[in-house]
């Protein structure tokens, strides 16, 4: 049998990819160096006529159409390398090999070149949506050489998912390492909102002592309207869900320490290096590194007081005022990664085209939410737009939450309940809008201690002063 495309890495993903690309009509062959993968692959779903295993490297390659197209599902970092040198002594100028891992994106502009000098082609593939998202359809942000991906193209639009008007959520994102970066700032976007779900849910929570049972109502309902997204969906579910041994809500049972894969912290140390501020992103990445610290934690609410976080007042207002301002900080959020996204494209020379992306995200992918449609349609009336804030539809939709947005902050901070990313996304807000800044200041400490000059508001020119 001649297949189509052949995957490395037959863990969930690749045998998830596998069996989806199987189900749309494409023959597959897949490796793992761990036999009883493939063994389990096979007696899986797409155990049919149009998959198969290779033992070797070399008999996969023997497998497949020319040029050959070859999907990495494995680990990102040395495992990548380790893979590459394993497969290129049984490839040809031309054939296609294919990262769909979280690889750092210079990673892939390093492995891109590298075998371009060999002939071969390599793209950097973002997938987003899980192990569910990639068995019937993901969120893929490919990127590198084009003529690669129009040979992978109608592979990668049949598996993908389906937005509302029936567009598959993959596109060539660009040159080189684009694909890895939209996903990296996919993946700092993730972080954000799940952050500020987790601080609607804590105000909430411990500031009105609502129960989980009654948390998951709320969330249901803000499913229903502007705040629909994938991740408001599924923690209406996670706070719904009951312990079977306890009797408990289950979200009350889980220890409270935030794991991270590291993409997120990626976005916030590149968002450093090309100057685009992301605080939304940074608090979230702080506030997992804080959780981690649970054993300090323990000791020290014990050790220092704060307020009470009990709050009085109307509760149905304060539950309102959680989802305006929640509806704010994600608009303020995407703001921040979008322009992450502009920055880092002029720097590298990726060309991405923000409207492209907006659309491959709404569907498929974790942050997939009706907002995206929104922002879809800001950068379709608008492909130069610098800031989403500057869109006249975001920027009414913000300023008509803006007194919830601080009602919200104020009463968290007078309660003592951190909500760090509620509060980040706010200041970005009243920081971006704002004709004059206080670095005025900073640029003259700056020039006093270390005589690092400044320019004026009334003249021309660069300027030190003998303070």
């Amino acid at each position: 049998m001649q297949c189509d495309i052949g995957v490395v890495g037959l863990g969930v993903m690749g045998a998830n990819l596998a069996r989806n690309m199987e189900r749309n009509g494409f023959a597959v062959a897949g490796y793992d160096l761990e036999a009883a993968k493939g063994q389990a692959f096979l007696a899986g779903p797409a155990g049919g006529t149009r998959a198969a295993v290779a033992p070797s490297p070399e008999a996969l390659m023997a497998m497949l159409k020319r040029p050959r197209r070859v999907l990495l599902m494995v680990p990102a970092g040395a495992p990548v390398d380790s893979a590459i040198d394993h497969l290129k002594p049984h490839l040809e100028p031309g054939d296609i090999l294919i990262d769909g891992g979280n690889s750092w994106f210079l990673d892939t502009e390093r492995r891109s070149k590298a075998l371009a000098s060999g002939g071969f082609h390599y793209i950097g593939a973002g997938v987003s949506g899980g192990e569910q998202g990639a068995l019937w359809g993901p969120a893929i942000m490919p990127g590198g050489q084009r003529e690669a991906w129009e040979a992978l193209a109608p592979i990668l639009r049949a598996i993908a998912a389906r937005a509302d008007d029936g567009e598959p959520c993959v596109d060539y994102m660009g040159p080189g390492g684009a694909g890895h970066y939209v996903k990296m700032v996919h993946n700092g976007i993730e972080y954000g909102d799940m952050q500020l779900i987790a601080e609607a849910y804590d105000l909430l929570s411990r500031g009105l002592g609502l129960p989980a049972a009654e948390l998951a109502t709320v969330f249901r309902a803000w499913n229903a309207g502007e705040l629909r997204s994938y991740l408001v969906e599924i923690t209406a579910e996670v706070l719904g869900a009951v312990d079977p041994e306890t009797g408990a809500p289950l979200v009350d049972l889980i220890l409270d320490e935030a794991q991270q894969k590291g993409t997120g912290k990626w976005t916030s140390q590149h968002a450093f290096d090309v100057g685009a501020p992301v605080p939304t992103i940074n608090a979230a990445v702080e506030s997992r590194i804080l959780s981690a610290l649970k054993a300090e934690r323990v000791r020290a609410s014990r050790l220092l007081r704060g307020p009470s976080p009990r709050l009085r007042g109307s509760r149905e207002a304060l539950v309102d005022a959680a989802r305006a301002a929640l509806y704010a900080s994600k608009i303020t959020s995407y703001a921040q990664g979008f322009g992450l996204l502009r920055m880092a494209s002029a720097e590298y020379g990726y060309g991405l085209d923000l409207a492209r992306v907006a659309r491959v995200w709404r569907a498929g992918c974790i942050i997939r939410a009706s907002l995206l449609g929104d922002i879809t349609a800001a950068f379709g009336r608008d492909a130069a737009l610098q800031n989403l804030l500057l869109d006249k539809a975001f920027a009414d939709a913000v300023e008509s939450r803006q007194d919830a947005w601080r009602l919200v902050v104020q009463t968290a901070v007078g309660a003592g309940i951190p909500v760090p990313a509620t509060a980040a996304s706010l200041a970005y807000f009243d920081a971006y809008r704002s004709e004059r800044l206080p670095a005025n200041l900073t640029q003259g400490q700056r020039d006093y201690f270390g005589a690092h000059t400044y320019r004026r508001v009334d003249r021309p020119g660069v300027f030190h002063t003998a303070w």
